[in-house]
């Protein structure tokens, strides 16, 4: 029997969306019975743990810091253990907004327009203003490194500085020009695509709300009512995007779809697998099960990436 050693929870602010993601999938995988599955949240007795059980492949299932940023890889790397996912420098430049921006950017993906601000220890009032005159409002601001729209804010200049005071314990955070307009994102599995998803939330924007509370009720529509050619348009996109950034297995890009202008925002790396999880959605419509899904990941697991 094949063991299985899922990585779940974690440090982050998605600890909880990791821990259900790791519920659901091994409530699927334990329907095979060719695993021997154990779930690990890591702390202090990780590698001691991980030694211990001598898994064949590592499923990684944590987001945000740590998870998701290329930390957890370079231990497994280290230990040379097979594992799922992105590798070390694929995970630490996609999870940081500002330099996978300047590789979008660089390699002419649409991008919003922003900058990164560092915060000292008051806030220059002035010289913000300044800076945001080149991005106009509304603005987003948003952490360089969290995932599921964590302690993400569409300002205006009301509200901009109330909204600034309750980030600054990250230290820098991104400044990007609101776009308004349709949400579409686009998986990528294997380095092929998936296919897109269209989210319609009834709150402001897909918050961490409309992710992952079904009392959100935020519409899922599959396929996208976009042409033929957008479609193959914003799928390209999150294929080069995926190749660039070096990613493996599966990664979801997110989208806005403004004045038939496709604006890639970012591209994350080990997107959810909860009952609410786009990927999965993605996937069934495409006739790929859970279990299948999975099973792929899982395949695609390896070291050295």
């Amino acid at each position: 029997m094949k063991r299985i050693l899922i990585l779940a929870g974690g440090y982050s602010n998605e600890r909880e969306i990791s821990l259900k993601t790791a519920k659901s999938v091994y409530a699927e995988l334990n329907k095979i019975k060719k695993y021997n599955i154990k779930i690990i949240d890591p702390d202090g007795l990780f590698i001691k743990n991980l030694r211990k059980f001598k898994p064949n492949i590592v499923l990684n299932l944590l987001h945000g810091r740590y998870g998701e940023d290329g930390y957890i890889q370079a231990i497994l790397e280290s230990e040379r253990v097979k594992y799922t996912h992105s590798g070390v420098l694929s995970s630490s430049l996609a999870i940081d907004k500002d330099i996978s921006k300047k590789i979008y950017i660089k390699n002419k993906i649409t991008t919003p327009k922003y900058f990164k601000y560092a915060f000292r220890k008051k806030i220059n009032k002035k010289i913000f203003l300044e800076k945001l005159k080149k991005i106009g409002f509304p603005v987003v601001i948003k952490p360089l490194n969290e995932g599921s729209s964590v302690n993400v804010n569409i300002c205006n200049r009301n509200n901009i500085f109330k909204k600034l005071d309750k980030l600054q314990d990250y230290g820098e955070i991104l400044v990007e020009k609101y776009i308004p307009g349709r949400e579409i994102q686009v998986a990528i599995l294997m380095g092929k695509v998936l296919g897109a998803i269209e989210l319609v939330p009834r709150r402001e924007f897909y918050d961490y709300e409309a992710k992952y509370n079904p009392k959100a009720k935020t519409d899922h529509l599959i396929p996208v009512n976009i042409t033929k050619k957008q479609y193959n348009e914003v799928t390209n996109i999150a294929l080069k995007a995926h190749k660039l950034l070096k990613c493996r297995g599966v990664t979801r890009s997110d989208f806005r779809f403004h004045n038939k202008k496709f604006y890639l925002l970012e591209t994350n790396t080990q997107p959810g697998m909860t009952s609410l999880s786009l990927v999965p959605e993605i996937a069934n419509f495409n006739n790929i099960t859970f279990k299948n899904l999975i099973e792929k990941i899982l395949r695609d697991a390896s070291i050295n990436k």
